[in-house]
């Protein structure tokens, strides 16, 4: 089995994947078809310092929850109404 090298710009874009646009590690693996091992290293390797991005990746973590969230509310608000509606 031969191993394949990938280039750091590859690199790059994967564990960009990850932390900045919040896809999970096991599906950007599966996508890729690297090792979640492989992307946890590169991610160690070229991410940001987190100098100054802390705040910036507690507003992205939170967003993304918000909309998680919102998403939820909105499920709920349609199942009531649905069941309401049932029960009449």
């Amino acid at each position: 089995m031969s191993k394949v090298r990938f280039n750091d710009d590859f690199k790059r874009d994967a564990v960009a994947q990850i932390t900045e646009r919040g896809y999970p590690v096991a599906e950007v693996s599966q996508r890729l078809g690297v090792s979640q091992h492989s992307l946890y290293a590169w991610k160690k390797k070229f991410s940001q310092p987190s100098g100054g991005n802390d705040k910036d990746a507690e507003i992205r973590q939170l967003k993304r929850e918000l909309a998680r969230v919102t998403e939820e509310r909105d499920i709920l608000k349609k199942a009531t109404a649905y069941f309401a509606r049932d029960a009449k």
